[in-house]
């Protein structure tokens, strides 16, 4: 969009050209005089306004040598905590501002001025006169020389899960309090002297442990040496049982810092809802100790990577094979480690949101691999509904357009029915932490993980995030590699008897991201299958929201206590039911 340039006074206009032509020397000359000699005071406001900026900078001992990353300034309304912790896509946001930076020099200031993308305010100038806490950071961007020819800059994990203001090694400023006034101008100087510091691994215990694996086939792709952790829970009387072999459960999700196992009961003193929440986590210890649980391996997945705190467990373009490296690297290490079956029909897949999508796509790009899938609130399962767009028929994702209106697409709702935030936020904020895709967030690893490589190396757009205009070539790369509805209906042949009783979703009718729009197309196509019959299982919590998991009599918080006493033994009794002559069925059960 254009914005004025100059007063209104001084703009041409389209007239009579007859009457144009009258007067022309006359009014050329009285305008000449009237925009020397009247004072502009709204243009010099706007050019004292567009004075205002940031001005940041770091020092030598926290780094002697020029770093790549991003800038962020956070201006928060806020007086006590840290304005780096109060970001978000919800209206309580506070404000961010973001600016690439190739290599800033210590001591060197980084300009934040009206040109800096904003969110929510699109610009510093935008800032409301007051008394506000700023702080700044510095997300320090790692250069990759990838397999595929290309070098690009991108934010690597180091054991946070991908989270910005939580990043070892994160420069950033302490926050201070300042008068701001972009109608007066002037500067705010920000030093970012402090480093976020590492994080410990998680010990291992008697139950839980910890695999790390150098993946070869990510390693080769990204060009640098690029590792997967399993965290692996062991049933009760692993040691005991030196002969016996376990099939396997793989939890699919966001990243994982540990396996919380409460091997205690709460504390009199923990109420409320944690308090129940601690119960239940008790009784599940209870139930997996005493037998009350299959005896299994259950294993969870750090995959987080430069794009995202993990990988969608698929094979990527622009992420890099992770499906196949979790699939053929790490799961078989963790087998022979810990004494897996080994055997497609002796593993099973389950996840929530992402990994409700993970749990699925797994299942059906790894059919003879996996013997049943629970994939629940999965992310976009058809591309229809991704989201609340279609892109493959809507031509912009942010607005619904009319002729002479136009209205912001909703991204974000609750239960009653209350938007809380819009398509148009939502990629504005992304773009804001990230341009090229590397907002390390949701829209971002969508299009990262699903998208062609583009020529700069980085994901190509599946739509402009200023205008929202979809680009319908790349949609059909989405569709022909990752729409799973749409694979498993041109597939079906093939993968539909690999998957007959496999696949399991539920979802809440009222889904916080508009997830059950994907799974009723899903639904559709399940229901419609023949040659054979998918015998899949579609469950709807009837006004529920997202992380909707079963009980559709209680809120999702308690629906979801007792997921694990429901899923693992009808895991189990599936593969009980499926595995092949000469299987070991027995070995686990003492």
């Amino acid at each position: 969009m254009m914005r004025a340039g100059w007063p209104a006074m001084c703009a041409s206009r389209r007239g009579n050209w007859l009457q144009v032509i009258v007067t022309a020397v006359g009014a050329f000359l009285l305008q000449a005089v009237i925009c020397q000699a009247a004072p502009n005071h709204a243009h010099e406001q706007a050019a004292q306004a567009s004075s205002f900026h940031f001005e940041v900078t770091f020092p030598a001992s926290q780094s002697a040598t020029p770093l790549d990353g991003r800038i962020y300034v956070i201006v928060s309304k806020s007086t006590s905590g840290e304005p780096r912790m109060e970001m978000s896509d919800q209206p309580s946001t506070q404000q961010m501002f973001g600016v690439d930076v190739d290599g800033m020099a210590p001591g060197k200031s980084v300009i934040v001025n009206q040109t800096a993308l904003g969110f929510p305010l699109d610009n510093v100038s935008q800032i409301p006169a007051g008394d506000y806490t700023v702080q700044a950071l510095l997300n320090i961007y790692e250069t990759f020389h990838r397999a595929d020819g290309h070098v690009v800059k991108l934010p690597m994990d180091h054991g946070e899960g991908q989270q910005w203001n939580r990043k070892p090694g994160n420069l950033y400023s302490k926050p201070q309090r300042v008068h701001i006034d972009p109608a007066s101008g002037g500067v705010v100087q920000i030093e970012m002297t402090e480093k976020i510091p590492p994080i410990e691994p998680p010990p291992d215990t008697k139950w839980v442990k910890h695999l790390t694996i150098q993946s070869d086939l990510l390693t080769k792709f990204w060009g640098r040496p690029m590792n997967l952790t399993a965290i692996v829970l062991l049933p009760e009387g692993f040691d005991e049982h030196p002969d016996s072999h376990y099939p396997l459960m793989l939890e699919q999700g966001h990243f994982p810092r540990d396996y919380t196992l409460r091997t205690e009961p709460p504390s009199p003193d923990l109420q409320g809802m944690a308090r129940t929440r601690a119960e239940a986590q008790y009784r599940f210890f209870q139930d997996w100790v005493a037998g009350r649980l299959p005896r299994m391996l259950f294993v969870e997945v750090q995959h987080a990577n430069p794009y995202y705190d993990d990988s969608y467990s698929v094979n990527s373009a622009n992420v890099g094979p992770y499906g196949d490296a979790i699939m053929h690297e790490l799961l078989p290490a963790v087998e022979r480690k810990y004494r897996g079956i080994g055997q497609g029909w002796a593993r099973a897949v389950e996840g929530g949101s992402t990994g409700g999508w993970e749990a699925l796509a797994t299942q059906i790009f790894y059919p003879s691999e996996f013997n049943g899938s629970w994939g629940l609130c999965p992310d976009p399962v058809d591309f229809r509904g991704y989201q609340i767009v279609n892109i493959y028929d809507d031509q912009n994702a942010l607005w619904i357009e009319g002729p002479f209106s136009k209205v912001p697409r909703p991204a974000v709702r609750r239960p009653d029915g209350n938007v809380v935030t819009t398509m148009d936020r939502e990629i504005r904020r992304e773009e804001v932490l990230g341009t090229h895709g590397r907002s390390a967030d949701q829209f971002g690893i969508w299009q990262a993980v699903f998208s062609p490589l583009g020529e700069d190396g980085y994901p190509k757009p599946i739509w402009d995030p200023m205008t929202g205009v979809i680009d319908h070539k790349v949609a059909e790369y989405w569709r022909d590699h990752y729409d799973l509805r749409y694979i498993l209906d041109r597939d079906w042949k093939t993968l539909g008897p690999q998957l007959v009783g496999k696949l399991h979703i539920k979802v809440g009718t009222r889904d916080t991201y508009y997830l059950d729009i994907g799974v009723r197309f899903m639904d559709e196509f399940l229901k419609s299958t023949n040659n054979p019959h998918a015998f899949a299982d579609v469950e709807y919590g009837p006004h529920l929201p997202h992380c909707y998991t079963g009980h559709p009599e209680l809120p999702n918080a308690l629906g979801s206590l007792d997921l694990q006493q429901r899923i693992l033994p009808a895991a189990v009794d599936w593969m009980l039911k499926t595995a092949p002559k000469g299987a070991d069925i027995s070995s686990w059960k003492y």
